[in-house]
């Protein structure tokens, strides 16, 4: 398993030097990333590694927060991200954005932009009704359940509601650029989240 933790600035457009083909790539400030913890399966009963991001002052984080880095050897981050699998990191390593290479496929996880409450034609891509004649069906959802049996509306039915701000991963994504003095990822178009969104890229597994 390979990651590392990021922010993701916004989007931006890269052009060929040769062809002068133009690339949306999203551009994302990727670690560095110590690692605070290594869990293992014959001691936490899976295999996984703790990541710390963004570094902040010391008294933006509580005591507990502070002995827990500090027993790794690490300044105070104001995230810690736990990622799944065997990595071969130990703790007191960093983990960079060199540990990426431009055309390496990848995933990423963030938290979608939030919508707020939807009705189900954007929320869930329902049709709307007629628009002639009289009809009040226009962006209603229809028909939920029966009036006779079973009487009641069954658990999981599409209706409005929230949308967004929920934990999503984009797969099938590829690395364009990798700038090591900015500590930056480019990636080949969009990617979960809003701006300044906190993000996780692992490698595709």
């Amino acid at each position: 398993m390979k990651g590392i933790v990021g922010r993701k600035l916004g989007m931006s457009q890269v052009f060929d030097s040769e062809t002068g083909a133009m690339t949306a790539v999203t551009v994302i400030e990727a670690g560095p990333c110590p690692v605070v913890q290594v869990k293992t399966v014959d001691t936490d009963g899976y295999d996984a590694v703790q990541l710390a991001f963004d570094a902040v002052a010391e008294r933006k984080l509580s005591k507990p927060e502070l002995g827990h880095l500090e027993k790794a050897g690490a300044g105070p981050h104001r995230h810690l991200v736990e990622l799944r699998g065997s990595s071969g990191l130990s703790v007191g390593e960093t983990v960079t954005v060199e540990a990426f290479e431009p055309g390496e496929r990848i995933k990423v996880s963030g938290i979608s932009v939030g919508k707020g409450f939807q009705g189900t034609i954007k929320r869930h891509g329902f049709t709307r009704g007629p628009v002639s004649h009289g009809s009040h069906n226009i962006r209603k959802p229809g028909s939920i359940g029966a009036s006779a049996y079973p009487s009641r509306v069954f658990k999981g039915m599409r209706m409005a509601g929230r949308m967004g701000g929920t934990r999503v991963t984009q797969p099938g994504l590829v690395v364009h650029d990798v700038d090591l003095e900015r500590n930056l990822l480019l990636v080949k178009g969009s990617i979960p989240g809003a701006k300044s969104g906190i993000v996780e890229i692992r490698a595709a597994s």
